[in-house]
């Protein structure tokens, strides 16, 4: 793979997406199998998922919130481990590109050289690491950038103009944009900030902007999209319908994406 391959697979997915925003399911890996984890990733692709986000479960995550976290336990009870994870985001790359999400511990432990080795040949496209900050990021990201893989970095709501333009600089693929402080999760208000935190992150970065964190309705995804989002990320609650019922992760997942169907 060449180096900036994963970065440009993720922004043509974004470009050619036929939505008014790119809808990107979040799927933890190893819930609650890892077989019911991969046939979720591919009902999301059949339902017109344009990028998917593949947790790997941790035992103590930071930015999970309770359903996460809860169905990361499960999955790691059940046996799962990166082995596992990357064989799933190998399965599915080359359906759709592919976003690692997983927490730094997970990357320096092996030695990010070697982690990153790994994941570039699984096939995915980027990596997430919600607590790898800024400061700390320079060798991982260009580990990344001489192996096509994208660094894509966070955002919220608290970040300071001055730092944030720094993120948006160096940021790979998109702009992870959290519309709330606080943790993952299903909320029944919140869209009253969209179009406020959406508009600073695309003003700080060149790169297309995906809001996430607390969308869970077609009616939420919608308004992140009229709020000039380029993607939108729900995570919360297709791992709750995967829980209840893997079978139905799809169904969610097209009603997302009809919500996002009409143009702007």
């Amino acid at each position: 793979m060449k180096p900036e391959d994963g970065a440009q697979r993720i922004e043509a997915a974004f470009a050619a997406a036929g939505k008014c925003a790119a809808l990107m399911p979040y799927v933890m890996a190893g819930f609650p199998t890892l077989e019911d984890s991969l046939a979720i990733g591919r009902q999301c692709v059949d339902a017109g998922a344009d990028v998917i986000e593949l947790g790997v479960p941790y035992s103590d995550p930071l930015a999970d919130g309770p359903v996460i976290h809860a169905a990361g336990t499960r999955a790691l009870a059940a046996g799962a481990n990166m082995a596992g994870v990357l064989e799933v985001a190998r399965a599915l790359a080359p359906s759709v590109p592919v976003v690692l999400m997983c927490y730094s511990n997970m990357v320096f432990a092996p030695g990010a050289e070697e982690f990153l080795e790994r994941l570039a040949r699984s096939g995915a496209c980027g990596l997430i690491v919600p607590d790898l900050p800024l400061e700390e990021s320079a060798t991982v990201r260009a580990a990344c950038d001489a192996r096509g893989l994208a660094l894509v970095p966070l955002a919220a709501p608290t970040t300071t103009p001055q730092r944030l333009a720094a993120i948006g600089a160096l940021a790979r693929g998109f702009l992870y944009t959290v519309s709330v402080v606080g943790t993952t999760g299903e909320r029944a208000a919140l869209q009253d900030r969209f179009a406020q935190v959406v508009a600073r992150a695309k003003a700080a970065t060149a790169v297309p902007v995906a809001l996430g964190f607390g969308i869970s309705t077609p009616q939420q995804a919608r308004l992140a999209a009229d709020a000039g989002a380029d993607g939108v990320i729900v995570g919360t609650r297709l791992v709750r319908a995967a829980g209840e019922d893997p079978h139905s992760v799809g169904e969610v997942v097209a009603e997302l994406g009809a919500a996002l169907a009409a143009p702007r």
